[in-house]
């Protein structure tokens, strides 16, 4: 299975919270829901057309309770609930004993290894749903396949950042769309390292 990440992110690059005011209220934070008030039909057919392509969910702990306490009360026709709650959920955490958003599978130990394992098996997408965090760290750990980044157009002005503390990955973009409210959809594949150059001037461009 190829490992995508799926990231809402404000301009000033924040990914707390985008859901609503209660979804992640850590650290102090007051701002959430920023998020919402661009949702439309281009991004909700688009986020739909994602999930379509999940045989799994990747989440963090803290993203794995928020989901898990929102999403057995979200009723349809809401176009995501019976998927989000029927796929396999697999939460990376040290101190979660089980789950009651079932079927829930609790991985413990090196990422490299549970991670490594779950995207060795056939299939098509092991999705990162929020969970920032672990998205770094699946980064660092050269376990990321495809990045899907939503920029809202919105300065949230606190909150955490998306992948703050990753040590340099390189990307291409392959996707970009805006939507009509403004959302900006962009999709890049992993290449590695990120590379790095200094500027010595553009060849061919000067002075006339």
């Amino acid at each position: 299975m190829r490992v995508a990440v799926v990231e809402f992110v404000s301009l000033d690059g924040v990914s707390q919270g985008p859901g609503s005011a209660d979804e992640d209220a850590s650290d102090g934070f007051t701002r959430g829901g920023w998020f919402v008030p661009h949702l439309d039909e281009a991004f909700v057919a688009q986020a739909s057309e994602w999930l379509d392509r999940a045989d799994g969910l990747l989440l963090g702990r803290r993203t794995y309770e928020a989901f898990a306490r929102d999403w057995p009360a979200i009723e349809e026709p809401d176009p995501f609930t019976r998927r989000m709650n029927a796929l396999p959920k697999y939460v990376v955490s040290s101190t979660l004993a089980g789950g009651s958003w079932g079927p829930t599978t609790v991985l413990r130990g090196e990422l490299t290894e549970t991670v490594g394992a779950l995207r060795a098996q056939p299939g098509r997408e092991l999705q990162v749903h929020g969970s920032a965090r672990l998205a770094a760290s699946l980064l660092d750990a050269g376990l990321v396949d495809v990045l899907r980044v939503v920029v809202a157009p919105v300065v949230v002005g606190q909150g955490r950042r998306l992948l703050t503390g990753t040590a340099g990955v390189g990307l291409r973009l392959t996707e970009h769309r805006i939507t009509p409210s403004g959302l900006a959809i962009l999709e890049y594949e992993v290449t590695g390292e990120a590379a790095l150059a200094d500027y010595d001037g553009v060849p061919g461009v000067g002075p006339t």
